[in-house]
């Protein structure tokens, strides 16, 4: 039987730095892996999406290279030349996650994990011991009892990655960041899109005045958005589907080639041990305390198989901060309130903090500022002028409460909101320190201006 002081059942984004920073605190490390180096966020997920949508991106461009004073006479797309690149950026980011455990010395092991009581995971028939075995073994897209998926005309976003041929006609079910995603991909490549969601407006945990302009967008460039709209049932029996809907007005009857469920994660917790072993587990996650350890000693569990949000980040975080109290440094619990979401369609949305109807349902006094893309110079250079950055202030004290964005490359402007916020920075100081110019950082000084009654350019 090998020892180990960490065995990670699971090498997605939480499983593998898991491992990697238990190996550079000296701990004696394994990773129990049934499919791929890198999880679904590296195969299947984060990176390969974002692949899709860049190509998309570039069609976009080429499609409106008038807009820019060129002229492209000839261009088309190669849909199945595009899903390629896109597995094969995955493929080489599984590469380099294989590099990076040899680099740190961490033993792969392939195979289907089961967790044993006695700190013991046996893996097809070999059983391997620790100190410490965490579990992170993510989950996959959840099935709704009227949507079941049969992988060819009822399927999930992995599927949706790799079609064999595009779609003419697609119905996307569930308007969060995959479903929206999907959504700009499908429709920037020419395929007919209808997006359902069944809640009042689309990516519903976003400021309300996000999905108010994500919804002016998609309709702007031809994608159908129906809102308080349930499918009860999808017929696969002809050629494509019908998708039976019900709406305030009645039941209608939507035709496609495909649908698409987006309607959430299921997490990957049965048949691993979890009742053998006697871990606690409460609607379909792994109860843990704030350093990840379940109700039996030396067994952890981090990333989507927990409570917290069902991000990669979230995961990389957990993952080193239970590896790390292992160790036995000191570690401080994450902020739950300070996690950025993103969302890669076109217009892209980052987000951190309370929404304003969050902060005034607290019943806090609030300066709310906002800043349109369209009066930024570098965005009306770049030609993507839809959307704005909103920033939520405590009146009393300038605590920054929330920071909200819509346009392009918002992604990587929030993380400016999230430092600030760790470092607990005051409305005044984002306010007076400055920007460069021009570009599309500096919509958050002046949104911030905006809250402030100080705004120059609006």
């Amino acid at each position: 039987m090998s020892k180990y002081d960490v065995i990670v059942l699971g090498s997605g984004p939480g499983g593998y730095v898991t491992a990697i920073r238990a190996s550079q605190l000296g701990l004696k490390t394994a990773v129990i892996e049934k499919e791929s180096l890198g999880g679904v966020c590296l195969n299947w997920g984060c990176i390969p999406t974002k692949a899709l949508l860049k190509s998309a991106q570039v069609f976009e461009y080429l499609k409106h290279a008038d807009d820019y004073g060129l002229t492209v006479k000839e261009f088309d797309k190669d849909f199945d030349a595009v899903v390629n690149r896109s597995r094969n950026v995955a493929e080489g980011m599984s590469k380099g996650v294989q590099f990076l455990m040899k680099k740190n010395k961490i033993d792969i092991i392939s195979g289907y994990g089961t967790l044993k009581p006695g700190k013991k995971v046996d893996v097809e028939g070999t059983e391997y011991t620790a100190d410490h075995i965490i579990i992170a073994t993510g989950a996959r897209s959840r099935e709704l009892p009227s949507l079941p998926q049969d992988g060819k005309k009822v399927i999930g976003y992995r599927k949706a990655m790799t079609l064999e041929k595009q779609p003419k006609k697609i119905v996307i079910v569930g308007s969060g960041a995959i479903g929206v995603e999907f959504a700009y991909f499908y429709n920037s490549m020419g395929t007919d899109v209808t997006v359902v969601e069944y809640l009042p407006r689309i990516v519903p945990v976003e400021d309300e005045e996000v999905s108010k302009q994500l919804e002016r967008s998609f309709k702007k460039s031809g994608i159908k958005v129906l809102t308080s709209t349930e499918v009860t049932s999808v017929d696969t029996s002809g050629k494509g589907i019908k998708a039976t809907i019900k709406t305030k007005k009645g039941e209608e009857v939507l035709e496609a080639d495909l649908v698409l469920s987006a309607v959430g994660i299921k997490t990957n917790i049965e048949n691993i041990g979890l009742e053998d072993v006697g871990i606690v587990t409460d609607r379909d996650k792994i109860l843990v305390n704030d350093f990840y350890q379940t109700n039996i000693p030396g067994y952890y569990a981090i990333g989507d198989v927990t409570p917290g949000p069902a991000l990669a980040h979230v995961a990389s975080a957990e993952g080193i901060l239970c590896v790390e109290k292992i160790a036995g440094q000191h570690v401080e619990a994450i902020d739950y309130g300070n996690i950025p979401g993103c969302t890669y369609c076109t217009p892209e949305i980052a987000s951190v903090g309370l929404t304003e109807a969050q902060a005034k349902d607290k019943g806090i006094d609030i300066k709310v500022g906002k800043f349109p893309f369209s009066a930024s110079g570098k965005a009306s250079a770049g030609g993507h002028k839809d959307g704005f950055v909103k920033v939520i202030f405590d009146a009393k004290y300038g605590e920054w409460l929330g920071c909200h964005m819509i346009g392009a490359g918002v992604t990587d402007m929030i993380a400016e909101a999230v430092l600030g916020r760790k470092l607990e920075t005051t409305g005044h100081e984002v306010l007076k320190t400055i920007h460069p110019h021009p570009t599309m950082s500096e919509a958050v000084m002046e949104a911030v201006a905006d809250a402030y009654d100080e705004v120059i350019h609006i």
